[in-house]
């Protein structure tokens, strides 16, 4: 499976294309109002208890705007903060600070909040249960969001449709269940194989064909715990759909190896955190 890269050519390369959707055509006319010479020193504080999580993103837009910009990491990315807490120092020129402020905390508030959210779930579901992200990303964010969801406790699923075979309903519904399993076992060069079922009827039909994980989707938490013991011995088991913070706990109990929540990357709400002078 693809492994997360996040390079400083890669944090560069992000945070260029932001700051370029920011200062595109003009640059920040209203900062542009202030006498650059103004030295400030500023407190990036959290506003809620959370998971931080992007400060080599925020750190590299204050650079990328100006290298004299002092940004200094009083939190560690993963680091579980308080309501109130400093999380790093900005000491620079205000106009430039300014400048890249809001990319910044975009950053930061987007990744700490998808890391937050997953850590929720990772707390509920139990020692025994992973929790892991899905390909529900927002386009070109996906090796962010999943590197936050790591940050979170969480694992990642696969990166892209070449990373695994993953035989979902819609696959089964265009042609037939265990042919298909069949052609990817026949196939697989070395990759792995999940096989999605909606019924335990459909587990039996492919039962001790050597794959590896089988997903049970949206299934009564009776029949997730009844199709757990039938495949428990042969494959990793993963559930999905309806999955909340309400309802992750009782899917847990259930056994199952790991959990996957589109929402811990296509909805977490962003972490609010402040600049202070």
């Amino acid at each position: 499976m693809s492994k997360i890269k996040l390079s400083k050519e890669f944090i560069k390369s992000a945070v260029k294309l932001a700051l370029n959707e920011d200062l595109y055509p003009s640059g920040d006319i209203t900062s542009n109002l202030i006498k650059n010479d103004k030295i400030v020193t500023l407190k990036l504080i959290s506003n809620q208890n959370a998971i931080v999580g992007g400060l080599l993103f925020s750190k590299e837009a204050f650079s990328f705007i100006d290298s004299k910009i002092k940004f200094i990491i009083k939190k560690k990315d993963g680091s579980r903060v308080k309501k109130g807490s400093l999380v790093a120092l900005i000491k620079g020129k205000a106009k430039n600070i300014l400048i890249a402020e809001r990319v910044a905390l975009n950053f930061l508030s987007h990744i700490s909040g998808i890391a937050t959210k997953t850590n929720e779930f990772v707390r509920l579901a139990g020692k025994k249960t992973k929790i892991c992200c899905t390909r529900k990303t927002i386009p070109n964010l996906r090796v962010i969001q999943k590197y936050a969801v790591k940050l979170g406790g969480g694992i990642n699923h696969r990166f892209n449709l070449s990373d695994e075979y993953l035989i979902k309903d819609n696959h089964i519904a265009s042609s037939d269940l265990k042919s298909l399993v069949l052609k990817a076992i026949k196939n697989k060069k070395g990759r792995k194989i999940t096989v999605e079922v909606d019924t335990i009827k459909q587990l039996k039909s492919i039962l001790g064909l050597k794959f590896n994980t089988v997903l049970f989707d949206n299934m009564s938490i009776k029949n997730l715990r009844d199709s757990i013991k039938i495949s428990k011995k042969y494959y990793e088991t993963e559930a999905s759909g309806n999955v909340n913070l309400k309802t992750v706990k009782k899917i847990a109990s259930t056994g199952v190896n790991r959990i996957s929540v589109g929402s811990i990357t296509h909805s977490a709400p962003a972490v609010d955190f402040k600049l202070e002078i």
